[in-house]
């Protein structure tokens, strides 16, 4: 997996940026078509979480929090001039959404596709306690492989599980392999979204133009959180990808890449005016 796809500038101008976070268990290849699409006018980076083999296991040295994915993300923000387009998908969502509070000034919009915002489950009642309790029961059977050693089937639910019964089996080997090395820091991701803090009081400071995307059929947790969102968000609305998952992203990439460089070159033109 690349650290980041390449960037487009130009050589007497700055183009806006454009960072894109990928799920749990990719990486940067995830975005690739997603920054063909925007074309040359932006500059696209996409930069990859611990766990990935460009940057290694997480050191360990306390417990992991989603404060400290986000940490890398917010440092090339604060490296970039000029405002930047979060977009992220799944995991990378929440982590999109933690550096955005962190940095709100510095926003020009946000993107997400089922943001794994997994805190918000626990504002929304009785449906919230629901789907609360599927992820928590998905988050221990992941753990549970990677305590006992299954890496592969610790991989293996997971990937069922977000992309649907047989996912796993329709992997190629390399892919397969890839997860299976990944596997041990799906544990540390479902704790640092289960246990993130950030008040929802901090999202009506995000006024930035929000799309938040969710499939068709997408897992009831995800589900709730992309149709809760647009509700804490002062300038977000809802749309919905036709017959994708949770994976559409990557099953219905041209779409979905199609849909997010057409709300980031609206927020350009709006900016300008």
């Amino acid at each position: 997996m690349n650290q980041a796809i390449a960037s487009a500038s130009h050589a007497h101008s700055s183009p806006a940026t454009v960072i894109a976070l990928h799920c749990s268990g990719s990486g940067a290849s995830q975005w690739r078509k997603l920054g063909e699409a925007l074309g040359p006018h932006l500059a696209f980076v996409a930069p990859e979480h611990y766990g990935c083999d460009s940057t290694g296991p997480w050191n360990g040295e306390r417990a992991f929090t989603l404060a400290d994915e986000a940490a890398r993300t917010i440092g090339i923000i604060d490296e970039t001039r000029g405002k930047v387009h979060l977009v992220g998908h799944s995991y990378g969502g929440g982590v999109a959404l933690r550096a955005a509070v962190e940095r709100p000034e510095r926003i020009a919009s946000l993107t997400l596709y089922e943001p794994s915002a997994f805190h918000l489950l626990k504002t929304m009642g009785a449906h919230g306690s629901h789907a609360l309790a599927e992820i928590i029961s998905i988050s221990k059977r992941t753990a549970d492989g990677v305590n006992c050693g299954d890496y592969r089937g610790a991989a293996a639910s997971f990937v069922d599980y977000w992309g649907g019964r047989g996912a796993w089996e329709a992997l190629r080997p390399s892919v397969q392999a890839a997860l299976t090395r990944w596997a041990p820091k799906a544990p540390l991701d479902f704790r640092a979204l289960l246990d993130e803090r950030t008040p929802l009081s901090a999202y009506a400071g995000l006024r930035v133009p929000a799309l938040i995307l969710r499939g068709q059929h997408a897992p009831v947790p995800t589900r709730a959180i992309a149709e809760r969102l647009p509700m804490l968000l002062p300038a977000a609305r809802l749309a919905i990808v036709e017959g994708a998952g949770h994976m559409g992203p990557l099953t219905h990439a041209d779409e979905v890449n199609a849909t997010i460089a057409r709300h980031i070159g609206e927020a350009e033109e709006a900016a300008v005016i």
